[in-house]
């Protein structure tokens, strides 16, 4: 009986100088999750945040990252007039189709250009360009056949071309916005040339002169 009451009493010391020892050793990282709770616990000794680390986005604006917004914006100003053209004035229910196809890409295109351009701080303009300008009135005063003819050819050579200037963005640009920007811009005219193309309508004429306006200079 004796001994078996040394044996407890010599238990009980251990249990009791083990749970002194696991609870100094957990009290710092207890104590470092509130500090985390609280948003102000530093990692990697240098006082900073896992976010503060990473580093802020860039969001440094070359020429031709702004140019590229431009030209979006210039885009979207006539394009989503031609694409409601093609619902009235357009016999091709192909065109039509590419036609609801423009207003759904470039209304997006152009709320998100407008978007990135206020964070930037770029200027964009609110009107489209006097060739662009000139297009759409072209486009007014067709009707039918001669309508779909010039809408899928006009359209056809304005997205080839804006194509191979968002290919150049893309690669290049070091603002992650405009690397965004130019991602959700390739899809968007990707898929205008399939529809256009998917009229019947494009002449190889049309793609000669993308050909040469793209071509290395």
């Amino acid at each position: 009986m004796i001994i078996a009451a040394v044996f407890a009493v010599i238990a009980a010391a251990v249990i009791a100088i083990r749970a002194g020892t696991d609870e100094a050793s957990a009290s710092p990282t207890v104590a470092g999750q509130a500090q985390s709770a609280g948003g102000h616990v530093a990692t990697g000794g240098a006082g900073q945040s896992a976010t503060d680390q990473k580093g802020a986005a860039n969001l440094t604006v070359t020429d031709v990252d702004r140019e590229f917004l431009v030209k979006v914006r210039q885009a979207g100003l006539w394009e989503i007039p031609a694409g409601r053209l093609a619902q009235t004035h357009a016999s091709s229910e192909a065109v039509k189709r590419a036609g609801l196809h423009l207003l759904d890409g470039h209304s997006k295109l152009d709320q998100l250009v407008r978007e990135d351009a206020k964070i930037l701080g770029v200027e964009i303009p609110n009107e489209a360009t006097e060739e662009q300008q000139q297009w759409v009135r072209n486009l007014e005063n067709a009707q039918g056949e001669e309508f779909d003819k010039l809408f899928a050819n006009v359209l056809r050579a304005s997205h080839g071309k804006i194509f191979a200037t968002i290919g150049e963005v893309r690669a290049a640009t070091q603002n992650d916005l405009i690397r965004r920007h130019a991602r959700q811009a390739n899809q968007t005219v990707l898929d205008h040339m399939e529809v256009l193309e998917d009229t019947g309508l494009v002449d190889a004429s049309t793609l000669q002169e993308v050909e040469e306006d793209v071509a290395p200079k």
